[in-house]
This record gives C-alpha cells, structure tokens and sequence, in this order.
C-alpha cells in the first residue's frame, strides 16, 4: 500500500513539475480554417496573449479544408504533450454528423481545454420584408408558408442549423438557400435575393448600422454586447431557443490533466485583458472562458444538439 502511494505522490509530482516548467519550447496552434476567418482571428488574438503570459511563442498553423476535420486529423495524431493546440469551432461536433466517416472520433480524440469566444448569430431581415420582431416575422411566415427564402453559408453550417431550429421550434415553412460562405450569404440578403437568414452577428452588422438590413434578435441564450438592445430570440416570441456557436481551444486526448489546466488558467487571464477583450468585441465576438470541465459538458451537449439538428435538415456532405 505504501508502495501505491509513493508511486502515486510521484507521478503527481511529476505531472506538477512539468506543469510548471511548460512551455519550454515554442507550441504550435493549428487552427483547421484558412487565415482571416473568426477561428484565425480569435486564436491568433488570445494564444498571442497567451504566449506573452508564459513567455514562449505561440506558432499559429492553419490547415483549412473539409470545413476544419483536415487541420482536427492532424490534432488528433500529434503527441499530447501539450505543444500541439488546436483552435475550432462548433463545426467540429456538427462534422461528427455531418460526414459519413472522419479519421479520428470527435468526443474520444480530443480534450477541451477552455471557450474563447461567442458567435452570435442574429435573425436578420431584409428591409422590404414588413416585419419587426419576430413575432412578426413568424406570424408572416405563417401567413405565407413557403414564399420566404432564407440564405445560409452552406448544408449543415451553423446559420442553416440556426435557422432550421428556429423553424422547428415555431412552426414555420420558409425556403433554405444555401451558399458558400458567410459572405455570400449576407450578400444575397442585402441585395434581397433572400429576405431572411441567421447570420453570425460579425457579417451583418455593418449592414445593420448602415440601415440595410434589420435584425430581429439573437440566437445566443443572453443578449451581446455588440447588438445589446437587441433581445434574445427566446424572450422575443420562441421560448427555449438558443444556438450559440463558439470558438475553443483543444488538445490531444491523452494530455496530461495538469498542462490542461494550466492553460486554461493562462488563457482565461488572456481573455479577461482590457486589450484582448477590446479586440474581440471589435470583432462582434464576446469572449467566454471557464474551466476545462465546463467545455467538456458544452461539447458532449451540443454534439446531442447537432445530432438532432443535422437529423433534422438531412444535412451531409460526402
């Protein structure tokens, strides 16, 4: 017994000593989506920090493709000794449904390490289309099943998957118009090629300023502070909604609990910096953090959310 122990007393040691001693060489962030989207500039934003904390260069890699499981395989295969990072999306428990087959298990392979940030999306219309709220906006759907064309970036994107809950949960019939991108998306919306559509608050809201498009409420369960006298879809007419994608930072399944935990602590001192904070709010992004175990739970329940949803559209990409 007293063997056990002394072993156990080490490897605790031992795991507190690396702990302490990490980083001692440079950790490589790949962040699985080309450089400029919000993925690449939220991780660039707060691992930067992160790395001026602890004193060590933190190298960001992007490897986009096949809506981030290509940059997530590489992740999944490197040593989990917490020098390889990976920063994702919400798209990363949506692709466990998405694809018929990935090269790595999304709830096995991975392990959170801490939120970064909030994507709101917004319910947002064009101004030809005479509603208000979304109340009105329902009751016009409603009124007119099938005549609403809404825009996504893609099948299985968090818009479409925003918006397909919506229409769930309230009963509509609206038309789904999906296209390839975020930018697209909103650019359809303004021109009224679409009347509708759930866009991530940071692609509508110069059109919004500008006055030509008008959002109805947010997706998130409260309201940001980018839009904050825009209510939340819930207390606006669908009680219960929220889609609230996110941005995190992961690691290697099997790294060791002790690195994980000091850099959740390291990021969420990153996070609370007036500068950092500054940045992602100019970004349309409200920053998150928490511990470890709270993103742990978030990912296990939205990958059930996702399941659902993706069920629910027939989303799939081959």
């Amino acid at each position: 017994m007293k063997h056990l122990i002394a072993i156990v007393s080490l490897a605790l040691l031992t795991g507190a000593a690396m702990a302490q001693q990490y980083p001692s060489k440079t950790v490589r962030v790949v962040i699985p989506w080309p450089p400029g989207g919000s993925n690449d500039v939220v991780g660039r934003i707060v691992l930067q920090k992160v790395g001026e904390l602890m004193g060590q260069q933190f190298i960001v890699d992007n490897r986009g493709g096949a809506a981030g499981s290509i940059g997530a395989d590489v992740v999944a295969k490197a040593p989990p000794d917490g020098y390889t990072l990976m920063v994702h999306s919400t798209s990363h428990v949506g692709n466990a449904h998405l694809y018929k087959k990935l090269p790595y298990d999304t709830l096995k392979d991975f392990t959170g390490v801490a939120l970064l940030a909030a994507q709101p999306g917004a319910l947002t219309v064009h101004p030809s289309l005479p509603v208000k709220t979304v109340k009105d906006f329902i009751a016009l759907a409603k009124n007119r099943p099938g005549t609403i064309n809404y825009s996504s970036s893609g099948n299985g994107s968090a818009p479409h998957l925003s918006m397909a809950l919506l229409v769930s949960m309230s009963g509509i019939n609206i038309v789904h118009v999906p296209y390839k991108g975020g930018a697209p998306q909103v650019t359809a919306l303004v021109s009224g090629e679409t009347q509708a559509s759930l866009a991530t608050v940071s692609t509508v809201l110069v059109h919004v300023q500008s006055g030509r498009l008008r959002t109805l409420g947010v997706s998130s369960a409260k309201r940001t502070a980018t839009m904050p006298d825009v209510p939340t879809i819930a207390e606006a007419g669908v009680p219960g909604y929220e889609m609230s994608p996110w941005i995190g930072v992961f690691v290697p399944a099997a790294t060791p609990r002790e690195l994980i935990v000091r850099l959740n602590g390291e990021i969420n001192k990153a996070l609370k910096s007036p500068d950092v904070s500054q940045l992602l709010a100019s970004q349309a992004l409200d920053a998150l953090g928490g511990t470890p175990e709270e993103f742990d739970a978030r990912i296990k329940l939205d990958y059930e959310k996702y399941a659902k949803l993706i069920k629910l559209t027939g989303a799939k990409v081959d």
